[in-house]
């Protein structure tokens, strides 16, 4: 339940529509839905392996099973990833926040798109993304089951519920039949027409939704038992993770057709001017509004909660700190980097549409690499571990994968998303050389590191 908390959280309610807005709809959603399929599933399983493996957080798994500092340097990057990580999200959480306690008053109300801009970066914006890192670093303190786990098996439920009861409601506004034809009916001239931006942006949002790349599924596999399938459990994370994303979207969409200007209206704000403006229409409006943004809110603390455990582990673990030290000094890092994008709109947008998709395409293309060939047979040992007559079977097939197409892939979206960022105008044939003469020497490479024998269990930093 907290890995699944990880993965459906703002990723799946803010940034998903946001994402399928600005990149057509339907087209964006059939290639999410294939990349997390096809990639995500086999991605989550390598970050599993390495996790359970090791019994160790991102770091410190990579060097004890690779016997090479080297590989820590991959570790670093998930530390690296997750410290960004927050420091918009938790900006998100603040807006978030905010307007769930401004429901009661009905704030927002009179000019949904003119409140939203100037309560969206500044001093109150920095303020309210503090309080949400506070209620982060206490979940998290108070340890995995007492504190993560817990909390989770009561937020996650509480989603799925309200969403579900959103999306009815949604489904009887006057602009709900084009909410769906733009969000489902299928639009294969805009694929075609954008199909490399529309690939980029939807690999990053699949490995952002999932948490993979960052290293919080490595961490929370590390206190997974040996009898657990992970193949079975990497599926339903998936699957689970789908289903909000595409409920989320027969929320937003409707109603974004039905009191907002078009889809696209507001930006990364989309989710606030749109649906306040829906609230602002309606009877009982506030109650509603209320009802929504607290959905949104768990969705963000459950996300919050998987990034901050990363370098919590790796202080605990590594350096041998008190879960609630490490938790500290943390909160006080995040608060100061996390700063920077509540003051600044150009570093928010940088940070939440560009740069941690590419950190998290090669986070995930390491780990990929790292788990077939440095692992190599331990991963197979690891991968049946638990696995059932249907998916142990799969494991060899499933190593071979990871090791060579899916890494290509990765690397292939990632230029392709870096040549859009800079506004080079690239066409498949470059994409497809640079991503061979990465891939080969990378495996190589990989091939030539020996794996070490499974080490012992070691203690829970829980």
């Amino acid at each position: 339940m907290a890995a699944v908390g990880s993965a459906i959280g703002l990723g799946n309610i803010w940034r998903f529509p946001w994402m399928t807005a600005e990149n057509g709809g339907s087209a964006f959603l059939l290639l999410y839905l294939l990349i997390v399929l096809v990639v995500g599933v086999p991605g989550l399983l390598a970050a599993f392996v390495i996790g359970r493996r090791s019994n160790r957080n991102p770091v410190g798994a990579f060097e004890s099973l690779a016997g090479s500092r080297a590989w820590t340097a991959l570790g670093a990057l998930c530390v690296l990833t997750s410290i960004m990580l927050m420091s918009f999200y938790s900006v998100v959480g603040g807006w978030i926040l905010r307007y769930f306690l401004e429901s009661a008053t009905g704030a927002y109300f009179a000019d949904p798109g003119g409140h939203f801009a100037a309560i969206s970066y500044g001093a109150e914006a920095f303020g309210y993304q503090l309080a949400v890192l506070a209620a982060t670093a206490l979940i998290v303190a108070a340890g995995i089951r007492r504190g993560i786990e817990a909390t989770t098996k009561v937020m996650m439920p509480g989603i799925v519920v309200l969403l579900v009861g959103l999306a009815v409601w949604a489904f009887r506004q006057p602009g709900a039949a084009q909410g769906y034809e733009f969000y489902l009916g299928f639009d294969g001239a805009y694929l075609a027409e954008n199909f490399l931006s529309v690939l980029g942006s939807a690999a990053g949002q699949a490995l952002f939704t999932l948490s993979i790349g960052s290293g919080t599924m490595i961490t929370y596999a590390s206190y997974v038992d040996d009898d657990r399938s992970l193949p079975l459990d990497a599926s339903a994370i998936a699957v689970l993770n789908l289903g909000i994303g595409v409920l989320a979207g027969l929320v937003v969409f409707p109603l974004l057709f039905s009191f907002a200007a078009g889809p696209t209206e507001g930006g990364p704000g989309a989710l606030f001017v749109g649906i306040a403006g829906a609230f602002a229409s309606l009877p009982g409006g506030r109650l509603l509004g209320a009802v929504f943004f607290l959905v949104v809110l768990l969705a963000a603390l459950t996300s919050l909660i998987s990034m901050l455990e990363i370098p919590v582990s790796l202080l605990v673990d590594e350096f041998d700190l008190e879960r609630s030290t490490a938790t500290r000094g943390l909160f006080a890092l995040v608060a100061v980097t996390g700063g920077v994008n509540a003051f600044s709109p150009a570093v928010f947008t940088l940070f939440a549409d560009h740069l941690v998709d590419l950190l998290l395409v090669l986070g995930l293309t390491g780990f990929m690499v790292y788990t077939a060939w440095v692992l190599g047979p331990a991963a197979l040992e690891e991968y049946r571990d638990g696995a059932g007559p249907i998916s142990r079977p799969l494991a060899i097939p499933w190593r071979y994968a990871i090791g060579t197409v899916f890494p290509a892939f990765l690397l292939f979206t990632f230029y392709a998303d870096v040549t859009a960022l800079i506004g080079l105008s690239v066409g498949t044939g470059p994409l497809l050389v640079a991503t061979l003469l990465t891939v080969v020497p990378f495996v190589l490479v990989a091939r030539r590191s020996v794996s070490r024998n499974r080490p012992q269990p070691t203690e829970s930093a829980d």
